[in-house]
This record gives structure tokens, C-alpha cells and sequence, in this order.
């Protein structure tokens, strides 16, 4: 079991891979540096050996798959993942699993959205985009987590061995999140100096495409963590509509006596059964959830349990 596993995901990063393994390298040198080449046609995987990464491939695409193939890997008692762009310091490493390892933390953010991110980011959607995810599950999720989409994070072993990874592609980062929100692990959030991309260096992440991915992602977790709110919101929106379909047929109904238009009456009657049923779904499903979390909090024994035994084995 490794101490520090710095964790590299790559695609066509020659112009800059050297520098970040050797920065790392300066940084946490007790450290093991894994450079997970992702497909790349470029020099990616053999400077990233020269500077002295241990150079592994995942031939499915996507940065999800490539972390997903990492955290089954490799053990470790602290995680730290960056990526491969040299837009996130070296420098900050050392707090971050720092934070792991002495305080116990199960995943530490580095946040660069409380420092240069807006000043050095050349790409204005992404700011904008950026602001509205970390708005959106702060709110939704009752949160505090500075930077959503960031890919300079530390983990505990307790984390990575237990975060069942979904994604494929760049929602990965939201994914790991709101999972580490829901169940109620510990998380820190560090302040980094981000640095735009240097000249030269092509962004992998498409603003539009990937934008729609990352809310198409928000919104399944939402429905997946907090069903009774969801569903309360949606028989709340059903018995509303009921409601306004109800209320001509109701006055007329006053005023003659006769039920004059009964398509409505029906169609109102229907949509409050289906509101009624949509609270129901709610709390059956919230039922499963906690349910659900009973059993995740047995796991969590059991994978401290084989940390302990793979620590000891280590010493």
C-alpha cells in the first residue's frame, strides 16, 4: 500500500505532463505518481515515464472510466487527483493530504473559485457555468462545497473504495460531490491559486455538451438522494393544476347545481390521484434510501477494516 497515490487522468497532454509529475514529484516526494494514459495519439505516456510516473492505460474514453480504473487499483492511505493541464499548483498538495492523513478528512476540495479562477480562465461560459452548478447543489443538497467541478481533490482511502463511480465522462467531478454529501462524509475545502492552460494546451472539456451532461447529472443524483422531495415537489405541481381545473367546475357547480363540464372533473380527478400517488412513490423510495444508508454505513466497517489490515501488513 502506497502512502501518497498522486492520481494523473491524461488525453493528449505532452505540452505540459512532464512538468506536473516532476512538480509533484518536488512536492510529496514519498509519494507514488500514476499517469493513466486515456487513448492519447500524442507523447503523453512516454515523457510522463521519462519524468518518472508510473504509466498505466485505460482504453475506454472518458475521464470518468479513467478514474473509475484508478480507484480499483490502487490502495493508498491518502489520494490525491489532478489533472494532467498544469493548471492546478503543486503547491497546495501538501495541505491537501495533509488533511487526509491528520485530520481525517475523506475528501479535501481544491477551491479556485475563491481565488484566480475567474481573473485566469480565458473561457467566460465556463465561469458562468461553474457559479450555476456550485448554486445549484449547495442549494439543493444543503452544502457548503466551494468548487464543484474542480479536478484537484485528495481522498481517503475510506472514499475511493467506497464511491461507486457512474459516469463516464467529465460529471464525474459533480458525481463525487453529491455522493460525499449524502452520505455525510467529512469534507474540506482548500483555497488554490488556479492558472489558465499555457499556450498551446486544448481544453478536452466542451462547454455546451458537457454543461448539459453535468445537469443531466445533478438532476438524476437529485432524484436518486432526495426522492420524497422530489416527489413532493411534482404532486405538489400535480395537485396545483388539479386545483385550477377544479375550481370552475366547482363554482359553477354552486351557482346551478350541475356539473356542466365533466372532461374537467375528470381530468381533475386524475391529476389529484396521480399527485396523491406521487407522495406515495416519495415515500417509498425515501424509505429505501435510508435504508440504503444503513447498509452503506455496514460497508464502511467492513472497507476500514481492510484498510486496517492492509496498513498493518504495510508496516
Amino acid at each position: 500500500m502506497d502512502k501518497i497515490a498522486v492520481l494523473i487522468p491524461c488525453y493528449n497532454e505532452e505540452k505540459t505532463i512532464e512538468k506536473v509529475v516532476r512538480d509533484f514529484r518536488k512536492v510529496l516526494p514519498e509519494a507514488v505518481i500514476y499517469v493513466y494514459d486515456n487513448n492519447s495519439t500524442d507523447q503523453t505516456a512516454s515523457l510522463a515515464e521519462a519524468a518518472g510516473a508510473v504509466v498505466r492505460k485505460e482504453y475506454q474514453q472518458g475521464k470518468g472510466n479513467v478514474i473509475r480504473r484508478m480507484f480499483r487499483e490502487i490502495d493508498a492511505e491518502a489520494y490525491l487527483m489532478v489533472d494532467g493541464d498544469d493548471t492546478y499548483p503543486a503547491e497546495s498538495a501538501r495541505e491537501m493530504v495533509d488533511y487526509v492523513l491528520e485530520r481525517h478528512a475523506d475528501m479535501v476540495v481544491g477551491d479556485r473559485l475563491s481565488s484566480t479562477y475567474f481573473t485566469e480562465n480565458r473561457r467566460p461560459f465556463h465561469n458562468s457555468g461553474n457559479s450555476m452548478v456550485r448554486y445549484f447543489i449547495n442549494h439543493l443538497f444543503h452544502s457548503d462545497i466551494r468548487d464543484i467541478m474542480t479536478g484537484y481533490r485528495a481522498f481517503s482511502y475510506l472514499f475511493v473504495k467506497s464511491f461507486p463511480v457512474l459516469s463516464g465522462g467529465f460529471e464525474i467531478e459533480t458525481e463525487m460531490t453529491i455522493h460525499a454529501v449524502h452520505k455525510k462524509m467529512q469534507v474540506e475545502n482548500v483555497i488554490i491559486q488556479y492558472r489558465d492552460r499555457p499556450e498551446g494546451s486544448v481544453s478536452k472539456l466542451d462547454t455546451y455538451s458537457d454543461g448539459m451532461k453535468v445537469l443531466g447529472t445533478i438532476f438524476k443524483l437529485y432524484t436518486n438522494y432526495k426522492p420524497l422531495n422530489f416527489f413532493l415537489i411534482i404532486g405538489l405541481l400535480l395537485f396545483l393544476i388539479s386545483a385550477v381545473l377544479f375550481a370552475p367546475v366547482l363554482t359553477a357547480y354552486f351557482k346551478t347545481g350541475l356539473v356542466e363540464r365533466f372532461p374537467t372533473l375528470i381530468v381533475s380527478g386524475i391529476g389529484a390521484l396521480a399527485a396523491l400517488l406521487s407522495v406515495f412513490v416519495g415515500i417509498l423510495l425515501s424509505t429505501m434510501d435510508i435504508r440504503n444508508r444503513q447498509v452503506f454505513e455496514a460497508q464502511l466497517v467492513q472497507i476500514q477494516d481492510r484498510f486496517a489490515e492492509k496498513l498493518e501488513k504495510t508496516l
